[in-house]
C-alpha cells in the first residue's frame, strides 16, 4: 500500500478563483497502485456497514463510487446534476456559496429501506454532500456513511454533515482553502 496518498493529491492554486488551493485527485487516479490503495481504504471503512448500494456524487464520486461498489460487489447509483439522467427523476435543490443547484437521481433506484454509503472525492463545505444525503433519505434511505477521499476541514463540511446526523470519514486532510 501506498503510505501516504497525500503526496499523489496535485495542488494547483488560485483556482478556480484566487486564494482557492484546488485539490485534484486525477493524479491519484492515473497512479494504479495510489488508486488501488485509496479503493482499499475506503472498502475497509465501507464494509463492516454491509451497505445495500454504493452512492455516488457527480463527477468524481462515481469514479471512487463504482471502484469501491466493485470491491464491496455492491451495486452503484450515480446522483447527479440536474438534467443529465434519462427516464424519470427525483431531485433536490440546494444552496451554494455562489447560488444554487439540483441534484438528480432515477425515481426508483434506491429502494426503500435501502442501506447506502455516499460517495465523493472532497468534502468542502458540505452542502452538496448534505443534499445528496437528505435526497436519500426522501426516498427512504438509510444513509450509513459519507465517505470522502479528501477533507478540507477549515471548510466545515464534516461538521455540517455531523449536524445533518450523517456520519463521515476522509482518507486524507489538507488544511486551508
Amino acid at each position: 500500500m501506498t503510505s501516504d496518498l497525500t503526496d499523489l493529491i496535485r495542488t494547483i492554486p488560485d483556482f478556480p478563483k484566487p486564494g482557492i488551493q484546488f485539490r485534484d485527485i486525477t493524479t491519484l487516479l492515473a497512479d494504479g497502485e495510489g488508486l488501488r490503495d485509496l479503493t482499499a481504504r475506503l472498502a475497509d471503512i465501507a464494509r463492516p456497514l454491509d451497505p445495500d448500494l454504493i452512492v455516488g456524487i457527480e463527477a468524481r464520486g462515481f469514479i471512487l463510487g463504482a471502484a469501491l461498489a466493485l470491491s464491496l460487489g455492491k451495486g452503484f447509483v450515480p446522483v447527479r446534476k440536474k438534467g443529465k439522467l434519462p427516464g424519470k427523476t427525483v431531485g433536490i435543490d440546494y444552496c451554494l456559496e455562489y447560488g444554487s443547484d439540483r441534484l438528480e437521481m432515477h425515481e426508483g433506484q434506491v429502494p426503500q429501506g435501502a442501506r447506502v454509503v455516499l460517495v465523493d472525492d472532497l468534502i468542502a463545505t458540505g452542502g452538496t454532500a448534505n443534499a445528496a444525503a437528505q435526497l436519500l433519505r426522501e426516498q427512504g434511505a438509510s444513509v450509513l456513511m459519507a465517505l470522502f477521499a479528501i477533507d478540507l476541514p477549515d471548510l466545515g463540511g464534516m461538521a455540517a454533515l455531523a449536524a445533518d446526523g450523517v456520519t463521515a470519514r476522509a482518507i486524507m486532510t489538507f488544511d486551508g482553502h
